[in-house]
């Protein structure tokens, strides 16, 4: 029987009403395992409206209250982190090991949100005129909502609603209806931890269910993930309906490698940031720009290495890189590799023939590089996000960095070098959001920011860190005087009021 996944409502499973549903696969071998309800415009307003009704309650509550929920769900969320990487797996294709790493780093965000009461201080400044005081305080929104992708069925969400309830918001969830379970079950933990009904809420769903989401009069915000095209619409009609909106868009991370770096340690870290999960991350390096006379010999380090990698199920132990997300996903990267040649690419390797025996029929596509890549390629102007990496090459820093300012994208960059006046400088000239030296995938931690520049990013909050904090929340200040009853009345003044 078809595992069928439903609408989490008001603290329980809600089964779809619609009468609509999407199919999910088992990416390693091309099966429907699940269907998955989408909602309908019905169905959504439902979950705004559970969310409104515990918004009276929830925004009211301690930070006390909320933050023995949160330590109660960490410990949650560790204890069942192998399942939760067995249900991303299953339905995602990713390895179980890169999926524990998905749910660890989505572990970082609740320690953060555990420790909300120190993000949420206010601020006092005492007798800013006579018997005059002034407070800075923050308090929640209201009903939020977050649209998530599917590269990371469980680490995005969780970059969103730990901080958004902490903060004393409730949460509307749209998980991407490729990868869905890992969104449900992460609501069911949370209902274990004590998180009132009504608090947390999932609605799975097309456009329909996110067109309403972005005008629906009761959501304050929206938090979005996913391609540049989506974002840019996400930032452009939830702030056209008056919502606050932090969109992440696409990339196309670059790693700039000079002739001193250490090419073994740049060719391993080449491979893995281009080719872990598969290539889909929107931090994976998808270009690297060799300076110089090395790109030979660095082309070379990163074809033998690119050459082992074991691709088979996520679920075998031996298996370092799984299937692609859909059928439709893996012929479109192919394109990119078949197309390659004819833009004036080298193709160095050529992975759109590899099967993987006794899984005929899931989405694989082998490791692909393409060498001398031109800038007018469609390989390196488009986000592939496959297992395709592009090589170019300049002769000088002062060249590869244009190079790298130019793209559309600032997501994320590295660059590999041993000189550490070369990384200072580049580290400020590059027009990127987050840069990593000798790190090819400079993901903040949690009590930092994640988030690009350009097309990288629409609005004006990155994602969780101190940016999260303040996008789930807004300012207040109060000005108080406290008269001392020995004071003489003061009459009317019709000036404008001034300190003194």
């Amino acid at each position: 029987m078809t595992k069928i996944v439903n609408h989490w409502i008001g603290g329980k499973t809600a089964e779809g009403t619609s009468g609509a549903y999407g199919p999910v696969t088992d990416p390693a071998t091309g099966e429907v395992t699940t269907k998955v309800a989408f909602a309908s415009v019905e169905e959504v307003d439902a979950a705004v409206a559970a969310a409104k009704e515990a918004y009276l309650t929830w925004g009211q509550s301690s930070l006390a209250q909320r933050t023995s929920v949160l330590f109660a769900f960490r410990a949650l969320l560790d204890a069942h982190r192998d399942e939760i990487a067995e249900l991303i797996t299953a339905e995602h294709g990713k390895v179980h090991s890169d999926a524990l790493g998905e749910v660890a780093r989505g572990l970082e965000i609740v320690d953060l949100a555990c420790g909300i009461s120190v993000q949420l201080k206010g601020e006092l400044s005492t007798q800013v005129a006579s018997r005059v005081d002034v407070a800075s305080i923050r308090q929640p929104l209201g009903v939020v909502a977050g649209i998530t992708p599917f590269n990371f069925p469980a680490m995005v969400p969780l970059w969103m609603f730990p901080l958004a309830i902490a903060c004393g918001n409730t949460f509307v969830l749209k998980p991407s209806e490729k990868d869905p379970s890992a969104a449900v079950r992460l609501a069911e933990l949370l209902s274990e931890a004590g998180l009132p009904d009504g608090v947390f809420n999932v609605v799975h769903g097309d456009k329909l269910a996110v067109d309403r989401l972005l005008a629906h009069p009761d959501v304050q915000a929206v938090s979005f993930v996913g391609s540049t095209p989506i974002a840019r619409y996400i930032h452009t009609t939830a702030s056209a309906n008056g919502k606050r909106v932090q969109a992440l868009g696409g990339a196309k991370n670059h790693m700039l490698v000079l002739p001193d770096a250490d090419l073994d340690a740049a060719a391993d870290a080449a491979v893995s940031a281009a080719y872990g999960s598969a290539g889909e991350r929107c931090m994976a390096i998808s270009a690297v720009v060799a300076v110089g006379a090395i790109g030979d010999t660095l082309v070379e380090k990163i074809r033998e290495r690119a050459e082992k990698i074991k691709i088979g199920p996520g679920n075998d132990p031996a298996s370092e890189m799984g299937p692609l997300i859909t059928k439709a996903h893996r012929d479109k990267v192919a394109s990119y590799v078949a197309n390659a040649a004819g833009e004036g690419a080298e193709v160095v390797l050529d992975g759109t023939g590899h099967t993987v025996e006794g899984h005929e029929g899931g989405h694989w596509i082998g490791i692909s590089l393409l060498d001398r890549v031109p800038t007018s390629a469609k390989a390196y102007q488009d986000e592939i996000f496959g297992p395709v990496l592009c090589v170019l090459r300049t002769e000088t820093y002062e060249e590869a960095l244009d190079l790298i300012n130019a793209s559309p994208y600032g997501n994320g960059t590295a660059i590999f070098t041993r000189d550490g006046g070369a990384a200072r400088r580049f580290q400020l000239e590059v027009e990127a959001g987050m840069v990593g030296v000798n790190v090819p995938i400079p993901v903040p931690v949690g009590y930092h920011s994640f988030g690009g520049w350009k097309d990288s990013l629409f609005g004006d909050h990155h994602i969780y860190g101190n940016d999260g904090t303040h996008f789930y929340t807004r300012g207040k200040v109060v000005t108080t005087r406290w008269p001392d009853p020995s004071d003489a009345p003061t009459g009317i003044d019709l000036g404008f009021p001034r300190n003194h």
